[in-house]
């Protein structure tokens, strides 16, 4: 006997039961997006002060921060040395929450001032650098630039609200003067907004990866949208890629909002000052404001952040860069063309070809290069790939922070004799590289560094180098008995 035909009603029940299991194990997929942590460029944000609210909020094209007959609500400046708030230890790097901005003057909303640094260290007017006293008092900030204000003062001054610049602005209060310089540009203003910036997780991984937010906007307020450009075309090039959803806003948008009548403030700022940054300790030492920014805390793994983004643009993965147990690089950035700052040209033969002798004894890869002849990509893929970078001190030896830090990498820099800067030995060892510099047949290591000094000659093109002692360092680095286990 057969089974009898399912009647109309037993039809209608599996029906309603399948399209409940269905909604019940196949959730809507906008409900997914709509409750996920917002993703940042460099990992999931796992605070939600500044994710992106779900679209179901109704604040989230809120364009006011309306207090109303409230107090405004007040500054706070994030980052300070801990314990003594009294005390500014890093000038002319500064993070700030609600810093607010009314026709072209920056304010600071607190009614407790003692507990904001002293305003010197953080702004100035924003003026060419240049020696003397009477310059460095032309540079400091009067009220026309930032004041401290109450509650009650800014209210009367503000209104009942202010228009909101949400998420978190890199504002640059520097002239044109030293921005357009690949070096200044990338290792020392990049390199200084992100050390500081990267102080709010000091618990950066070795993979570079970070809870922090990417910056919604990079603000020059004192320079047009030409100028901060240089002759490499590497600062466009660096920000695009660590940033490539990064507006950019100059000193015609600073003007706009100067003429408006209605305050502005910035939900989080990394405030830059190169004028702030001089009086600090640390650029008193190495004559680098970016400096100043390491007497925050930190991960030793700070940098990688944006190095890997960067070497990912450049179309590599960051384990492409070699490790010290794979073929060492040596790579040397000739300046024999350029025309300024460059060897004898019988030492710069003698080193090539030293350099080659112990590529054929020791297998290692050898890359002579001008950096001029290259493009960006290749520049960037090279000195990842680089163990050993060298070269005359010269731009061309800023590409040393794509280099992977291991205990091999070095970097290696010929000076003429007598003559010596911190550009490239500072940003060097903040890296975790091993700098040497070289006199002729002298070498030199921190901490038995020299002062700074720019001899007759330094600029010159009959700078004396003896290439084999520098081959003989280079064995010496990449045989490190030593780093027989290091992976």
């Amino acid at each position: 006997m057969g089974f009898a035909p399912p009647t109309a009603r037993e039809i209608l029940l599996v029906c309603i039961l399948l399209v409940g299991l269905f909604i019940l194990f196949f959730p809507d997929p906008r409900s997914q997006f709509a409750s996920a942590p917002a993703p940042t460029r460099f990992g999931y944000n796992r605070s939600t002060a500044h994710s992106t609210p779900p679209p179901t909020q109704q604040n989230h094209f809120s364009t006011r921060l309306n207090w109303g007959k409230d107090a405004v609500p007040q500054t706070k400046v994030v980052a300070h040395a801990p314990g003594t708030p009294h005390v500014w230890f890093d000038p002319g790097w500064s993070i700030v929450d609600k810093l607010y901005v009314y026709h072209g003057v920056v304010f600071l909303v607190t009614d407790q001032p003692q507990n904001i640094p002293d305003l010197s260290a953080m702004y100035s007017k924003g003026l060419d650098i240049e020696v003397g006293e009477e310059a460095e008092l032309a540079r400091l900030p009067d009220e026309n630039d930032i004041r401290i204000v109450s509650t009650t003062q800014a209210k009367k001054l503000f209104g009942s609200g202010a228009q909101i610049l949400d998420g978190v602005t890199f504002l640059i209060n520097d002239p044109p003067q030293f921005v357009r310089h690949f070096f200044h540009g990338v290792a020392e203003l990049m390199f200084g907004l992100w050390r500081a910036y990267s102080s709010l997780d000091p618990a950066i991984p070795p993979s570079g990866n970070t809870s922090l937010p990417s910056p919604r906007r990079m603000w020059f307020n004192r320079l047009d949208a030409f100028r901060w450009r240089d002759y490499a075309e590497m600062n466009e090039w660096v920000i695009r890629a660590v940033f490539p959803d990064l507006t950019m806003e100059f000193i015609d948008d600073w003007d706009d909002r100067r003429e408006m009548n209605s305050a502005f403030v910035l939900e989080r700022v990394v405030l830059a000052d190169r004028s702030a940054a001089m009086p600090g300790l640390n650029f008193q030492r190495y004559q680098r404001t970016a400096s100043t920014a390491f007497g925050l805390p930190g991960s030793a793994y700070w940098w990688l952040t944006v190095r890997n983004n960067v070497v990912k643009f450049a179309g590599l993965q960051v384990d492409d860069a070699m490790s010290t147990m794979n073929r060492p690089v040596i790579t040397y950035i000739s300046r024999q063309s350029w025309g300024r700052r460059m060897l004898i040209q019988a030492d710069h033969e003698r080193l090539v070809k030293e350099l080659q002798k112990i590529e054929a004894t020791y297998g290692y890869e050898l890359h002579v290069v001008e950096a001029e002849k290259m493009t960006k990509i290749e520049q960037i893929q090279l000195a990842s790939r680089t163990t050993i970078l060298m070269g005359v001190h010269g731009n061309g030896l800023t590409n040393l922070v794509w280099m992977k830090p291991t205990r091999r990498s070095t970097v290696i820099e010929f000076f003429y004799p007598g003559g010596f800067a911190h550009d490239y030995e500072w940003t060097s060892r903040s890296l975790g590289l091993t700098h040497y510099g070289v006199w002729g047949t002298e070498l030199f290591t921190s901490p038995g560094i020299p002062l700074p000094s720019y001899p007759e000659g330094f600029q010159g093109n009959s700078i004396p180098l003896d290439g084999e002692a520098v081959a003989r360092l280079c064995v010496q680095r990449l045989e490190l008995e030593e780093d027989v286990d290091e992976g």
